[in-house]
């Protein structure tokens, strides 16, 4: 410091000085930018002469000058330091010919999500503190294990609100839990489909004593809390609940060594939308996907260059082949749901599928664009023989139904779903036939016969089917065909609640979770 004021610099928190002392070797002039040097006689006056030369001096930009936090002014850059002795040591042993190679700076602990401390708290480390050839240092770094308990709190949790749920349910066997739940408990509550119960004892076994473990445990209950609060009809929660988790982009997330994120895929996708949700921004969730995206493809270049080194990689390259196509429908889903029709209408142009490729994903594709009323492009996505006609196929056929019904053709779509019912070679599964057999119930609602619909849908909720839309649409025939219709409903409910699963799992409650909005009480 007292060099520093020889030198008539400026510290740090002071103004200019002038005349540092008496003995000084220059002043500084008004302007704290220019710098006079001159000569001192022994009466510490200045020569005429070469003040007037000083005078003719032209102005020059002050030389930039260090302060007690610049690097080089730091004790740690001393040739006696430890860090320097460590470092020309490495570079004399591992690159004579050269400095040593640059490596990925270990970090600090990053800031964990939930937690009070700031950013500043967790810095970078310098790479002069941390010799990355040092092996003893890297399995320390790697030991590290990063804390994920900030999901545990159940402050997080909310309770689930009961004045939404039919009176049947609530006296359901799924809605009381056994003695102690545990990990098999919620996989049979999520087979059988009672999602209200498998939310309630996934947020307990998260906040239970002792909870989990590892953070694979904990990400796996949170996004069965999460999906599960989805499918019984409590989003809003989940959007909340889903907050705790913050920025799954932050390199906390991320594994120190592989560089792979933590957290599965299904846990990243769903916390996208909610999160847009939450936040009342629904831009943030299509720039979610869109994040998502990006690190699909950095995956599907890694993989493939594995691949052509002579690894055996086709399963996952088309795992993530198929994630990214995935996303690239939900983005256009979440344009629809911004009501930005002319953005999701550009966006699926762009979505290329081939004839052959994935049906489910054509079948998608085809169902946003009846979406958006663009009935030909819908078409357009149908598997097409060489002859230019449409092929067969179920899914196919669905979609021409449905088209059929967007354009007010009744008849034609009640052809193709007797089609379908019909057909003894189909491959279809039960939930499927259902599916038609509803459709074709709602069809023949719009033409005007409402008691073969009627017959329809209440057959199949005698064969222990309980789907959302057969149950909304039983509910609307009765409104319309009977003055009684609320004791239907509530019979309706009644007898949905008391469905049971005769098959493989016997005794166990096989009804879906229901709210009041499925029965239109």
């Amino acid at each position: 410091m007292l060099g520093k004021l020889l030198r008539g610099e400026r510290l740090l928190g002071t103004a200019p000085m002038k005349g540092a002392c008496s003995k000084g070797i220059g002043v500084f002039d008004q302007t704290p930018s220019l710098f006079y040097p001159y000569s001192q006689n022994n009466n510490g006056i200045m020569d005429r002469s070469k003040q007037r030369l000083t005078n003719r001096i032209t102005a020059l930009p002050r030389r930039p000058t260090r302060g007690p936090l610049d690097i080089n002014d730091s004790p740690l850059n001393s040739p006696l330091s430890p860090t320097n002795y460590i470092n020309a040591t490495q570079t004399r042993t591992l690159s004579p010919g050269g400095p040593a190679p640059r490596s990925r700076t270990p970090r600090l602990p990053s800031p964990i999500p939930g937690s009070n401390l700031s950013a500043n708290t967790f810095m970078t480390a310098p790479t002069s503190l941390s010799p990355s050839q040092n092996t003893s240092f890297q399995s320390t770094v790697s030991t590290l294990q990063k804390d994920f308990t900030y999901l545990l709190r159940p402050e997080i949790y909310h309770p689930l609100p009961v004045l939404e749920i039919p009176p049947p349910f609530r006296s359901s066997p799924a809605s009381s839990l056994p003695p102690n739940p545990d990990v098999n408990t919620l996989s049979s509550l999520l087979a059988a489909g009672y999602f209200r119960a498998a939310a309630i004892l996934s947020a307990t076994l998260l906040t239970s004593s002792p909870g989990p473990s590892s953070h694979d445990e904990i990400f796996n209950l949170f996004y069965i809390r999460l999906a599960c609060l989805t499918l019984c009809d409590q989003t809003q929660l989940a959007a909340q609940e889903v907050k705790a988790l913050e920025d799954l982009n932050a390199a906390y997330y991320r594994d120190d060594e592989t560089d792979t994120h933590m957290v599965g895929w299904e846990l990243r996708v769903l916390a996208v939308r909610l999160q847009g949700m939450g936040l009342g921004d629904a831009r943030r969730g299509v720039m979610g996907y869109y994040d998502l995206a990006r690190d699909a493809r950095s995956m599907l270049t890694k993989l493939k260059k594995r691949k052509a080194a002579g690894d055996d990689l086709d399963g996952e390259i088309e795992l993530w082949e198929k994630r990214l196509a995935d996303l690239g429908i939900r983005v256009a889903s979440a344009l629809i749901e911004m009501e930005d029709l002319v953005g999701a209408g550009m966006h699926l142009k762009t979505l290329k599928v081939s004839e052959e490729g994935d049906e489910e994903l054509r079948a998608k594709k085809a169902l946003l664009w009846l979406c958006l009323g663009d009935i030909d492009a819908a078409r357009e996505c149908l598997k097409k023989a060489n002859g230019g006609g449409f092929k067969a196929s179920e899914m196919d056929g669905t979609i021409r139904a449905l088209a059929f019904v967007a354009e007010g053709k009744y008849e034609e779509a009640v052809v193709i779903w007797e089609e379908l019912i019909a057909n003894e070679e189909t491959v279809a599964g039960k939930g499927e036939k259902a599916m038609w057999r509803q459709n074709l119930g709602v069809t023949l609602l719009y033409l005007g016969r409402g008691d073969e619909a009627r017959t329809i849908l209440e057959s199949l909720v005698a064969e222990d089917n309980s789907f959302h839309a057969l149950t909304f649409n039983l509910s609307t025939i009765y409104e319309l065909c009977t003055e009684r219709s609320r004791t239907l409903k509530v019979a309706l409910a009644e007898k949905v609640a008391g469905m049971v699963d005769i098959g493989e799992n016997e005794g166990v409650v096989r009804g879906w979770e229901k709210v009041n909005g499925d029965f239109k009480l």
